[in-house]
């Protein structure tokens, strides 16, 4: 009993960062939102590395007036970039390959949190055959998380 428990929480730990990270990819994609420039006029230091953005968004042409946002804490005063304005229009984020690979941080966190999983689950089993496999797969899912988190990191602050 416990080992399934253990096994669903590791599930929901590997899977969530997904199912939370959607709405992101869903405003990068264009998807939701309205699309525009973000324009960010200052960023305050809260402390701790920790900042609040301020700017304004000019939706495309023909789709609503300028109005200020909250901008990315990962932005710098003076960013100009293609956004889109959140459905409750308190907040923009970046749009495009920027935005989209800024969301997938999150997920690939959670995959490569996955990685380890089947071996885990072939050892509690009593398997012998395909173990090492199983830890060359883990080895491999479990890099590919860390190179996309540092590839959406990077992107979230370039």
């Amino acid at each position: 009993m416990g080992r399934a428990v253990l096994v669903l929480l590791w599930l929901a730990i590997g899977v969530l960062p997904t199912v939370f990270a959607v709405p992101d990819f869903e405003l990068a994609t264009g998807r939701t939102g309205t699309p525009g420039t973000l324009r960010v006029l200052s960023c305050e230091s809260l402390g701790k590395g920790r900042y609040d953005c301020k700017g304004t968004f000019t939706p495309d042409p023909g789709r609503g007036s300028t109005v200020m946002v909250d901008a990315s804490p990962d932005s710098e005063a003076g960013d100009v970039l293609r956004a889109q304005l959140t459905p409750a229009g308190d907040r923009a984020v970046p749009a495009g390959t920027k935005g989209v690979l800024a969301a997938t941080t999150l997920p690939a966190v959670g995959l490569g949190g996955l990685g380890f999983l089947p071996y885990v689950l072939m050892y509690w089993a009593g398997a012998r055959r395909g173990r090492r496999l199983a830890v060359a797969g883990g080895v491999l899912v479990t890099a590919a998380g860390g190179v996309l988190m540092v590839v959406g990191l990077v992107a979230a602050y370039s």
